[in-house]
C-alpha cells in the first residue's frame, strides 16, 4: 500500500484529502504545516507528498527544497489562483506537479496515480526511451513517432529528450531555458516559444494528435500518448 503525506494547515482540506485518499486504497499521514511535514517525511518516508504552498513555519517551497536535498519523492503542490509566482518557484525547486484550488478529487487522484507509476523509473535512461507513441534514442539522435522517423534540429531534439524523460510532469520555462541554452536562456521566453512551436509542427502531424500541453505562465507538460485539443 502506497503511503501519502498530506501537508496543509487547513483542517478541512486535510480531512477531505485523507477521506478521499484512504477510500482509494492509500495509507495517509497528515502534517499540520511545513515543519511538521518535514518531520513526518524524515520519519515515515512516504511514497508521495501532497503539500499546500502558503503555510506557517515552513512553506511549501521551503518544504520542497528540504525534501529534494534528501531524495526524489514525488511532490504535488496545491495553490490558490493568486499564488502563481510561488507555484512556479516550487516547480523550479523540484516539485513534480501542481493543482490550483479549488480542484476536483478525481483529477488529484489521477495525478497521484501518474506520479506513483513514474517513481520506479526516475533514473535517467541511457538507451532508447520508449514512451507512448515515441521512441527517442539519445545516442543515435533519432526520433520515431508512431513508428515514423521524424527529423529534428539539435535543439528540438534536446527539448524533446527533456520532455520524454519526464512524461506527464510540468517542466517550467526556467528549467527548460536553462537546460537548453544555459545562462544565456535566462529571461528569454521567446527562445522557448519558437522552439516549442517548431517541435510541435514536426511531431503533432499524426492523426491530429497533440503531445505538448501548455501550462499558462508556468511551462509545458509532455503527454506521449497524445491528447485532443479539448483537453488543453
Amino acid at each position: 500500500m502506497n503511503r501519502i503525506l498530506v501537508v496543509d494547515d487547513e483542517p478541512q482540506i486535510r480531512r477531505m484529502l485523507r477521506t478521499s485518499l484512504q477510500s482509494s486504497g492509500y495509507e495517509v499521514v497528515l502534517a499540520l504545516d511545513g515543519a511538521d511535514g518535514l518531520k513526518h517525511f524524515e520519519e515515515e518516508r512516504p511514497d508521495l507528498i501532497i503539500t499546500d504552498l502558503a503555510m506557517p513555519n515552513l512553506n511549501g517551497v521551503e518544504l520542497t527544497q528540504a525534501v529534494r536535498r534528501l531524495g526524489t519523492t514525488p511532490i504535488i503542490v496545491l495553490s490558490v489562483r493568486d499564488a502563481d509566482a510561488m507555484k512556479v518557484h516550487a516547480l523550479d525547486e523540484g516539485a513534480d506537479d501542481y493543482l490550483t484550488k479549488p480542484f476536483s478529487m478525481p483529477e488529484l487522484l489521477a495525478r497521484v496515480r501518474a506520479q506513483l507509476r513514474r517513481t520506479p523509473a526516475m533514473p535517467v535512461e541511457s538507451g532508447p526511451i520508449e514512451v507512448g507513441d515515441f521512441v527517442v534514442d539519445p545516442e543515435a539522435h533519432t526520433v520515431a513517432v508512431q513508428h515514423a522517423a521524424v527529423h529534428l534540429t539539435p535543439k528540438e531534439f534536446d527539448l524533446l529528450l527533456l520532455l520524454a524523460r519526464a512524461p506527464g510532469k510540468v517542466l517550467t520555462h526556467k528549467v527548460l531555458l536553462r537546460a537548453i541554452w544555459g545562462p544565456a536562456g535566462d529571461g528569454q521566453p521567446e527562445y522557448l516559444r519558437v522552439l516549442v512551436a517548431g517541435l510541435r509542427k514536426k511531431i503533432e502531424r499524426f492523426e491530429g494528435k497533440r503531445y505538448i500541453q501548455s501550462e499558462p505562465w508556468v511551462g509545458y507538460r509532455f503527454l506521449p500518448s497524445g491528447f485532443t485539443s479539448t483537453e488543453g
